[in-house]
């Protein structure tokens, strides 16, 4: 309520949720949990040495990104990576729309 009350006060308006709910960003701080444990630490698999510059930090995002997007696996969708149940979910659907179209 404090922070919801702080940003009344201070004549801002909050851009995400509601006002002072902390629990919007539960999603958004385990996704940076999982980058900095995933990608950053300095035994990771996507990390070829020292991050020196900030171009290093960005080619090592990117790559873990494209990896956490496409290829892990996640348990929930049968420990398939997304890239594979999404292309299953379309084969399907559009096999499904085909079907009741004709």
């Amino acid at each position: 309520m404090r922070c919801g009350e702080t940003l009344t006060l201070s004549g801002m308006v909050a851009s995400i949720g509601s006002v002072g709910d902390a629990f919007d960003n539960a999603l958004a701080e385990t996704t940076i949990g999982l980058y900095k444990t995933e990608a950053v630490r300095e035994d990771s698999p996507f990390r070829r040495g020292p991050l020196h510059r900030l171009a290093d930090v960005e080619l090592l995002t990117a790559e873990w990104v494209h990896w956490y997007n496409t290829d892990r696996l996640m348990h929930r969708l049968g420990r398939i990576p997304p890239v594979d149940h999404e292309a299953v979910h379309y084969a399907t659907n559009t096999a499904l729309s085909g079907a009741a179209h004709q």
